[in-house]
């Protein structure tokens, strides 16, 4: 028996199969010509790195000397007391005796108020006691005599009892008369407005004919003593052990106050106290400084940069900051060899910092150049160039490729010319020349008569013909 036809049919592909193989040669020859790319640019870094002009770098040297150790932060200006004056009687301003922004001292007269008032009340409480202390006076006298018939059996003791007790009670009397008096007197004082303490006085807030009160909210004016003054600033606290072990000496450690760019030193002070808890939130410690403050450098509540000195590090070797670099975990410098004008990379460790210079603790040795500026252009080994240098740089080759590239325009236009002339032969019509032709033509008009070869104008095309039979 014959096998049917559908048995004898072989199997089929899957469609899946060419595709997987395209896919796998493209990715081949994407990751070829990936190579050989990458190779040839690595390359041309290459050759344009070795063709890298030097670098222009700023140098510093490695310096031996006392290193400070010092404590930065930034503070706020305070003043040691403030002063809001105000009025303790009501009445009328009737003078003011100061001038604002002027330095006062303590006690002198700023303004008066309306006295008349006042005088009147001490004319009244001491008339008031004047006739209470005849009274006492007249009823002593009494009892006296009182006293003296009683002896005498003259009279009754009741009568002598209520007249001692008439005495005590004239005596209260006078006594309260003594206080009103006394009363009187400080409201007259309280009339004439005195500073209570010395400093510089502020905007005044009233004039000449104003009604004032000890209720007055602003006051007359506003006194800060600015002489001496305070700078109030913080502390981190992992730097509190330091610095209660400078001042466990005999002197506290000298505080400088420098302006925001901490370019200018503003005054210098000494450490005054220390808070005695730590801020939970910022990890700070709250600290004050006092300065003399003599020439007014420092004003209320200005910001400056304060730095603590603490002690100094004697023989230390230390660099400008900006020589310091950092990557992969590590610090390092720049070394210049001065003979080559190279750069080496040499790893080092540091130690403190105080403002722009840092302590290095090994890696360099006293005298040695490290580069400050241009190191972010800079590998191991690159050559530098320091700014006092000349750059050397030729400049003959530029000239050169200008008069090449002028003697191809040259050649350029005459062929333009000679075609032109050729055509206008050949058809026998004139035609009109372009400005590109006109331009062409001139060039070598220009070439000869430079050349110090004048030839007339109809000769230069029969030159041309000749020359290119």
């Amino acid at each position: 028996m014959a096998n049917s036809p559908s048995s004898a049919r072989p199997p089929r592909r899957s469609p899946l199969v060419p595709v997987l193989v395209a896919l796998l040669l493209a990715a081949a020859v994407g990751a070829l010509l990936w190579y050989v790319l990458g190779k040839n640019d690595a390359k041309s870094d290459g050759e344009r790195g070795s063709r890298r002009p030097p670098v222009t770098v700023g140098v510093a040297n490695a310096e031996q000397q006392a290193f400070p150790v010092v404590l930065e932060a930034l503070g706020t200006v305070t003043p040691v007391a403030t002063s809001v004056v105000r009025a303790q009687v009501s009445g009328v301003i009737q003078q003011v005796l100061f001038t604002e922004g002027q330095m006062v001292q303590k006690g002198q007269l700023l303004a008066v108020i309306d006295p008349r008032p006042f005088e009147i009340a001490l004319m009244q409480a001491t008339g008031q006691l004047r006739r209470d202390e005849a009274q006492l006076e007249n009823a002593r006298v009494t009892e006296k005599r009182y006293r003296t018939l009683l002896a005498q059996d003259s009279i009754a003791q009741q009568e002598v009892d209520s007249q001692a007790a008439l005495v005590k009670q004239l005596e209260g009397t006078v006594n309260v008369d003594r206080a009103a008096e006394r009363s009187a007197k400080l409201n007259l004082e309280f009339s004439r407005i005195a500073a209570p303490i010395s400093g510089r006085i502020g905007l005044r807030t009233v004039d000449v004919g104003n009604l004032v009160g000890p209720g007055d909210a602003t006051g007359i004016v506003t006194i800060t003593q600015v002489s001496p003054i305070d700078v109030a600033f913080t502390l981190p606290q992992d730097r509190i052990p330091e610095l209660r072990a400078a001042l466990a000496g005999s002197r506290a450690p000298n505080v400088i106050a420098l302006d925001r760019a901490r370019a200018n030193e503003l005054a210098v002070g000494r450490f005054l106290a220390l808070d005695n808890l730590v801020d939970p939130q910022t990890g700070t410690v709250r600290a004050k400084a006092r300065f003399d403050n003599a020439k007014g450098a420092l004003f209320p509540n200005q910001f400056v940069n304060v730095r603590v000195n603490l002690r100094a590090i004697e023989n230390a070797i230390s660099v400008p900051v900006s020589a310091i670099r950092r990557g992969a975990g590590t610090e390092f410098v720049y070394v210049l060899d001065a003979a080559s004008k190279t750069v080496a990379v040499r790893q080092v460790k540091t130690g403190l910092s105080a403002a722009d210079k840092v302590q290095v603790l090994s890696g360099l040795e006293p005298g040695e150049k490290v580069i400050t500026e241009g190191a972010d252009r800079l590998a191991d080994g690159a050559k530098v160039r320091l700014p006092g240098e000349a750059r050397g740089e030729s400049r003959g080759g530029g000239g050169g490729g200008g008069g090449g590239a002028r003697g191809a325009a040259s050649a350029a236009a005459g062929g333009d010319d000679s075609k032109g002339l050729e055509r206008k032969r050949g058809g026998g019509k004139a035609s009109v020349p372009s400005a590109a032709q006109s331009a062409a033509q001139s060039a070598p008009q220009s070439a000869s008569q430079s050349a110090g070869q004048p030839a007339p104008e109809g000769e230069r095309p029969r030159r041309r013909d000749k020359s290119s039979e």
